[in-house]
């Protein structure tokens, strides 16, 4: 079979997985990752997006990251926010500075917050059950997307209990859901090298299973563009769509969306370290590298429903580009983000200007809730 040939014979196999009729190898997404026409990968992502995702609608959500916590003892390498218990950097979120967060979100017409950390040394599963039920008093109507898998495996550890008790005791003190931060690579080669402090692979993973086992929906995120090759990008969407195919076939939601967003390397140890060791600047993936890898996440996770853009990373304008490649999301218009701030990338939007992206790219903007749920059209 010429090139030309096997190349039209795997796009077909990318549009009839679009269609539902085939589904989508590992080998086959890595094929297409790694040598197709962008422009027709594009165009099957597409096709799959309006088969799960039908009309115009692209949704957006209006929150807030709050970073409880800086203090992190697992010093990842491609992060640029920890700090260290003794450094005068070093803080913990008073009762009274995650109340005023919380209603300054709400008075920006925000329903949630999305609650992350470090892994703090010092704080137990009872510090998190507290802040649950004072943020729940607080404000009774927001809705907590909190604590990634790593959150939950730190915790387990350092209060001597189980990672599905810590999931049960956060539920009851008021956790809505459980996003997928943390996930990187799931790729233990990777992971001993960009956070070798953190939950391993199968840590994350069964982390998740428990939750859908729960019935506490999750989120999954892949940070691409560090050290992993295409095979181990790939790797990471299969362990994904496994965990989601379990969920399913036990009935549970499992991910509701997916978001891919690629590794930011300004202040980072990993990027001074491999700059270093290679001779030449670590960069940011491309915004080429971006659409291919999230049109082929798009095609092989046929059981995840939405696929979030990443213009936090990749800028407004990928950000609008993405909708044409599978993307049915625009994320948060992050009233406030610190991590990736952090590494140097500053992209925020506000709501009017989000609409007017989404609109200028020929769609119907949709504020949604943390669970795709309408919250208002413009």
């Amino acid at each position: 079979m010429s090139g030309v040939s096997g190349h039209d014979h795997l796009l077909e196999r990318a549009f009839a997985a679009a269609a539902g009729e085939t589904r989508l190898t590992p080998d086959d997404a890595l094929e297409l990752l790694e040598d197709s026409d962008l422009l027709a990968l594009g165009a099957a992502a597409s096709v799959m997006r309006q088969r799960l995702v039908p009309g115009d609608k692209v949704t957006f959500i209006i929150d807030r990251n709050v970073n409880y916590t800086n203090v992190c003892v697992s010093e990842c390498r491609f992060c640029a926010f920890y700090a260290t218990k003794d450094a005068d950097s070093a803080y913990v979120l008073t009762r009274d500075e995650l109340a005023d967060k919380v209603r300054e979100t709400i008075d920006l017409e925000g329903t949630a917050i999305l609650l992350q950390g470090g892994m703090h040394p010092d704080l137990g599963i009872e510090w998190y059950e507290q802040t649950l039920r004072d943020i729940k008093q607080d404000n009774p109507g927001i809705y907590v997307h909190g604590f990634g898998p790593p959150e939950v495996v730190h915790i387990a550890k350092l209060s001597g209990i189980s990672t599905r008790d810590v999931l049960e005791r956060l539920r009851d003190a008021g956790l809505d859901s459980l996003p997928g931060g943390g996930a990187e690579i799931l790729v233990d080669r990777v992971r001993s090298h960009v956070s070798p402090r953190k939950a391993t692979s199968d840590e994350w993973l069964d982390v998740m299973r428990e939750a859908h086992a729960l019935d506490i929906s999750t989120t999954a995120t892949m940070m691409f563009g560090g050290l992993e090759t295409l095979a181990e990008r790939i790797e990471h969407l299969r362990r994904v769509r496994q965990v989601q195919d379990e969920a399913v076939a036990g009935g549970h939601v499992g991910f509701r969306a997916f978001i891919p967003w690629s590794f930011q390397p300004g202040n980072t140890a990993l990027a001074e370290d491999e700059s270093a060791a290679r001779g030449t600047p670590l960069t940011a993936a491309s915004g080429y590298e971006y659409l291919r890898t999230l049109a082929v996440a798009r095609l092989f996770l046929d059981s995840v429903r939405n696929i979030q853009a990443s213009w936090v990373t990749q800028g407004s304008k990928i950000g609008q580009i993405a909708l044409a490649f599978g993307a049915n999301d625009m994320g948060s218009t992050m009233i406030e983000e610190n991590v990736v701030a952090a590494a140097g990338t500053r992209f925020m939007l506000a709501r009017d200007e989000l609409v007017r992206l989404i609109a200028d790219a020929g769609y119907m903007p949709v504020q949604r809730d943390t669970l795709y749920r309408e919250v208002r059209r413009f």
